[in-house]
């Protein structure tokens, strides 16, 4: 019988929670898939396809990028690819250092950071800020300090993208993740930032955003 993907993740993220540490879990699921004993739901080996599809169109590869949530690095390298000089970080010890593993040599800085208590210099430091699936990870009591931490990457000029699993307002939850709503997503026009595109992408009982936020280059 197959595995199911999801099972991990759900069970360390129930036994973090219960234990009221709500960003353990994700140490303990990649440590767990080292060896062999987990499944990390969200390891594509490949860069996300909503963000290969929009810096096709959008991304000009100048200046500094930084992936939140970076995971196995397979975004950050794309950016990377691109030209981008890119920072890629996760609150998971083991993630940073199987990234640093998959990809010896890489161009990508990767770092050990927790999304909730960012390094100072980061702030306003970045022209392009990937957020893919971080925010929705954590429980909805974190999603605005979050959200507020991620605008905050964004430097003078700079773009967020958020990619995102969506709900309507007030509808159910299967955490993790908390899928992010409408106004979850407009949230993140927060610090000087500036909504850009709002896509809400539906295939079947699939539902999805990507946005764009922007800062001014006077903000």
């Amino acid at each position: 019988m197959a595995r199911d993907a999801d099972e991990d993740a759900i069970r360390l993220a129930g036994e973090s929670l219960a234990a009221g540490d709500p960003l353990g879990w994700f140490e303990r699921l990649y440590a767990e898939s080292a060896s062999g004993e987990a499944i990390v739901p969200w390891d594509s080996r490949a860069p996300h396809p909503l963000l290969s599809e929009w810096a096709e169109a959008h991304a000009d590869g100048k200046g500094r990028a930084l992936v939140v949530g970076a995971g196995l690095g397979d975004d950050a390298e794309h950016l990377a690819g691109l030209g981008y000089d890119t920072v890629a970080f996760d609150v998971s010890e083991s993630a940073v250092r199987l990234a640093r593993e998959r990809f010896p040599g890489s161009r990508v800085r990767y770092e050990v950071a927790d999304l909730l208590r960012p390094p100072e210099e980061w702030r306003r430091a970045y022209d392009l800020v990937v957020e893919i699936m971080t925010v929705q990870a954590l429980p909805e009591p974190l999603h605005a300090a979050a959200t507020e931490a991620v605008a905050g990457f964004v430097g003078p000029g700079g773009t967020l993208l958020v990619i995102a699993t969506g709900r309507e307002e007030g509808g159910p939850v299967f955490a993790p993740p908390w899928p992010l709503t409408p106004s979850e997503i407009a949230a993140f026009a927060t610090d000087g930032l500036e909504r850009g595109t709002v896509e809400d992408l539906r295939d079947g009982g699939r539902h999805r955003w990507r946005a764009t936020f922007h800062r001014s280059l006077t903000a």
